[in-house]
């Protein structure tokens, strides 16, 4: 008897438990179309439920191994106390926000990364803009930059490649052709003010640069001539000093142009860009030596520094999946006074294997020559960086 008991028990412990454990069990739900194609802007767009925005999220993982440089002594090898190698690595994170509106398509895009070198961690918002028809404001590259490189250009640059809070408004023409006029940050083109052998920073902010642009972009290539008005406005520091307030207004012009060719499995492109400078040395390079200047004090008034440059590039698709770049630049500076004079060569070169749509790797080499002025007192040197570079875009 009591064996039934028992087993009576158990039954109704079962019997009384089997709702409540198939109540927990998961319930497939009802196939429901929650994500809606967006086919206007792309491939990859899909609509915000609940709303007309279509939105891309995309991202990019990177990963190199960076050989500083390595070329005539004092080199990164040379101090005891400087990295020989960096190791980094990247990750990104790409949203591209669109929707249709009678004015034309209202647009917002954020581009960050966060980067990894060696035990140093770093984040950084790379673009982050509203476009709106022909007005864009916000982060985004500089109008005037044409030409920013075929190559990875992983540690130096040949070109000026620089990206800045502005506003900026871009007509079309039809047939390709366009022009804009911007206003820029100042601060990302600020180059150093030389006084009495030392390096002075920039006073506050005061303009932004202006900057204009016009340009064609067709099946042949694409082309541009730009120009810019940038403010040299020397620190408090530096005013105090010379005895005197005297700001100048440096300018840049230049002319670009890409063609493309066919003759390979993927074609290639060949570019040449010359950008003359007079006191806004960033208008011609973002890779400059540390001895450039937009300005220098000859000890009566200050002379701006006046730079010539001339970079471009050739990008050759050999292959389905193998790509060659070679590019450089050289760059002349007359730096108000001798000491600050100096010219400076840069070469890249890399072979880049895609095995896979958007994942990549290759070695990249960079060279660079700075031959510096007699009276600056400095030696002539050279550069040179090796890196390989791992990279998958999705």
């Amino acid at each position: 008897m009591t064996r039934n008991v028992v087993l009576g028990a158990i039954a109704g412990f079962f019997a009384a438990a089997s709702p409540a454990l198939s109540a927990d069990l998961p319930v497939a739900p009802e196939p429901v179309d929650y994500v809606r194609i967006c086919d206007a802007y792309g491939a990859r767009f899909y609509y915000i439920p609940g709303t007309e925005t279509c939105l891309r999220v995309g991202g990019r993982v990177r990963t190199e191994f960076r050989v500083r440089n390595f070329g005539e002594a004092e080199n990164a090898w040379g101090d005891r106390d400087t990295d020989g190698y960096q190791w980094r690595s990247r990750g990104y994170l790409y949203l591209d926000a669109r929707t249709a509106t009678e004015f034309g398509t209202l647009r917002a895009f954020i581009e960050s990364y966060i980067t990894l070198t060696n035990a140093s961690t770093s984040t950084t918002l790379d673009k982050a803009y509203i476009q709106w028809g022909g007005l864009l404001a916000g982060h985004n590259g500089s109008n005037f930059d044409f030409f920013t490189g075929y190559a990875f250009n992983a540690q130096i640059e040949s070109y000026s490649d620089r990206k800045l809070n502005q506003v900026a408004y871009t007509m079309a023409f039809g047939n390709g052709f366009n022009a804009t006029v911007a206003l820029e940050d100042r601060s990302g083109r600020e180059e150093n003010i030389a006084f009495n052998g030392t390096n002075q920073s920039y006073g506050g902010t005061r303009a932004p640069d202006f900057v204009a642009a016009l340009g064609v972009n067709q099946g042949w290539g694409q082309a541009q001539i730009m120009g810019a008005l940038h403010q040299v406005y020397p620190s408090a520091a530096y005013n105090g000093l010379a005895g005197r307030t005297e700001d100048e207004l440096g300018w840049a012009a230049g002319a670009g142009v890409t063609v493309n060719f066919g003759g390979f499995a993927k074609g290639g492109a060949v570019s040449l860009q010359a950008v003359y400078t007079d006191g806004a040395s960033g208008y011609g390079s973002t890779g400059w030596n540390s001895r450039i200047t937009d300005a220098v004090w000859n000890g009566s008034s200050t002379e701006t520094t006046k730079t010539l440059n001339i970079f471009g590039g050739v990008t050759l698709g050999v292959t389905d999946t193998v790509q060659v770049n070679v590019e450089g630049g050289y760059h002349d500076v007359d730096g108000g006074t001798s000491a600050y004079d100096f010219t400076q060569w840069d070469a890249t070169a890399n072979v880049v294997w895609e095995p896979v749509s958007g994942f990549l790797m290759g070695p990249e080499f960079q060279y660079r020559d700075v031959d510096y002025s007699r009276s600056s007192g400095l030696n002539d040197t050279y550069e040179l960086y090796g890196t390989f570079r791992l990279q998958r875009t999705f």
